[in-house]
């Protein structure tokens, strides 16, 4: 299991919403893209976690946390 991902502002999980994801790593933006979620523009990803998103788009939880470098 890998550990969370600690910035200078928070702690990234599987339970942080798609947008605190994409303010503390913007590159991940295109890990996003490469599954097919387009969660960058979303007004939802303000509100959703990570867990939330990859089960709405049928994306494995364990491959989405591993391609974005996070704990799940």
């Amino acid at each position: 299991m890998q550990k969370p991902v600690h910035t200078k502002y928070m702690e990234l999980t599987a339970d942080s919403t798609i947008y605190d994801l994409l303010k503390a790593k913007p590159e991940s933006a295109e890990v996003l893209f490469k599954f097919g979620m387009g969660c960058v523009g979303c007004a939802i990803a303000r509100g959703e976690t990570i867990k939330e998103a990859a089960m709405a788009h049928g994306i494995p939880l364990d491959e989405l946390v591993s391609a974005l470098g996070i704990a799940a």
